[in-house]
């Protein structure tokens, strides 16, 4: 059907330059991280006649990392207004611009020689990755139908897993990954943002802000004849106008007005939760642990960078599984199955971490954990994680609610790249215990508290919501008239 590839050309038009750029940035730092640290070197040599201490580079390396996430900290903030003011659509689009300005000058870097120009380049690079892991879940599950909503949306975790294994691709020695060539390699992410600039254009902005947000009932309408084609959408808009009538009169919400108000107080902690949780799980801490893992269970040093590319297509490989089943399975049965099999991965993986010069097939063995820990997180909290608050919130919480949620991932990423070094020095080879206590408790978490969003419009998971949130008046969320007050107490 001509609609359903109008929607999936929408959902590629909003992932090459969305959060691809999220996975695509992480991973092609990796490989020219050498050559890097010499540039700042030798050019430190030639302004000042002085090579740099080695702590110094290392201390400047940490910089020109640390920038990425203070960058992504900074998107997420501006995500929230930006959503509200200009739109998901323009909003995605613009963002482009971050990136243009990073790849000039880290492609120009060298030329000018300049260490500080990778610097600035990494923090816009960040600033967009913010920006679009805000948005385009956004954008994606207010423009998909109700029964495909889930799959739609968590198809941002594809794109993040597909940027992080193309990104690890074209760092390979033999592509973008050689000394002459990385400038080239930090300035490819050029390459996604003008694909969508030329592609987005074309496709509708999000229905229910069009009605909602603008009260443009024939955009709306019109943008989802383009989505949907000539099916009846009439019941589709009936349940728009009435979230809209819900939300009549409201403005948008600030993040800290989030905080205080006590209808939205399950939906805030479900996704501090889990948004906490899904940098705090360790997952990335795999990756940094893979290539010595690989090294000890005699993987060749030149062939570990090929090796390193097969934990990169394992999270796509399960992201884009949990694209198929996330509507049939439900979200729940997925958080709560990745977080159990992680924490059972982690006991398994210390225990070979610590046995590993005592028995000889260990090392395989702790491969197999990393293996199998980054396809368990891959399943379930890579990807539902950044589609519940599109579900659990209204119209008007929703980009507060991504607000929080953004500015908590990249806080904990920056918190978990600092502290993990030191985890690993003072734990050896029990480092993961602090990881495995995250995955336990936030498998509880879902087991007691989170509700099924599966199939439910929005409106009836806000009803779910209100119930939990006003547990001893249940009413209280319903009638704004006279109470009645009746009480059986003598």
């Amino acid at each position: 059907q001509l609609q359903n590839k109008i929607l999936i050309l929408t959902i590629c038009a909003a992932g090459i330059g969305g959060t691809f750029q999220y996975g695509y940035n992480i991973s092609i730092i990796n490989a020219p991280a050498s050559y890097i640290q010499t540039f700042m070197n030798t050019t430190w040599l030639e302004r000042t006649g002085v090579p740099l201490e080695s702590n110094v580079i290392l201390l400047l390396w940490s910089f020109t990392v640390s920038a990425y996430p203070l960058g992504g900290l900074t998107g997420a903030v501006v995500a929230g207004p930006m959503a509200i003011m200009l739109g998901r659509k323009m909003s995605l689009l613009l963002n482009n611009v971050f990136v243009i300005i990073a790849a000039t000058l880290s492609g120009f870097s060298r030329k000018a020689k300049s260490f500080e120009m990778i610097m600035l380049s990494r923090f816009f690079t960040g600033v967009n990755a913010g920006v679009s892991m805000n948005i385009q879940p956004m954008y994606l599950a207010e423009s998909a139908p109700k029964k495909l909503r889930g799959a739609v949306a968590l198809t941002s975790a594809s794109f993040t897993a597909l940027g992080l294994v193309l990104g690890q691709v074209v760092g390979l020695r033999e592509l973008l990954g050689g000394e002459e060539s990385w400038p080239f390699l930090l300035a490819s992410n050029m390459v996604p943002a003008l694909i969508q600039l030329t592609a987005l254009p074309w496709f509708p902005e999000s229905p229910r802000y069009l009605l909602i947000d603008r009260g443009d009932k024939e955009s709306c309408i019109s943008a989802l004849q383009k989505l949907r084609g000539t099916s009846d959408l009439s019941a589709e808009l009936e349940e728009m106008l009435a979230e809209q009538a819900a939300v009549k009169g409201q403005r948008a919400k600030n993040p800290w007005e989030l905080f205080r108000n006590r209808a939205l107080r399950w939906q805030l902690v479900s996704i501090v939760v889990l948004s906490s949780a899904m940098q705090l799980c360790g997952n990335d801490s795999m990756y940094f642990y893979a290539a010595y893992v690989f090294r000890e269970a005699g993987i060749p040093q030149d062939t570990i960078p090929y090796v390193v590319i097969g934990t990169g297509s394992c999270e796509l490989i399960t992201s884009v599984t949990c694209n198929m089943i996330i509507d049939y399975a439900g979200r729940r049965p997925l958080l709560l199955g990745g977080y159990i099999f992680m924490a059972g991965w982690a006991i398994v993986f210390m225990v070979a971490l610590s046995q590993q010069t005592q028995i000889s097939w260990m090392p395989y063995l702790s491969m197999a954990c990393i293996f199998a820990y980054i396809l368990s997180f891959g399943i379930g909290p890579a990807g539902v994680t950044g589609v519940l608050p599109t579900e659990v919130f209204d119209q008007m919480s929703r980009p507060a609610a991504y607000m929080i949620c953004g500015s908590l991932l990249w806080f904990n990423l920056f918190l978990v790249g600092t502290a993990f070094p030191f985890i690993v020095k003072s734990l050896a080879h029990f480092c993961y215990i602090p990881f495995l206590v995250v995955c336990v408790c936030t498998a509880l978490y879902v087991w007691f508290f989170l509700p099924e969003t599966k199939g439910k419009s929005f409106l009836e998971i806000s009803e779910e919501f209100r119930k939990r949130n006003f547990k001893t008046k249940t009413h209280a969320g319903f009638y704004k008239g006279p109470e009645e007050i009746k009480t059986t107490t003598l």
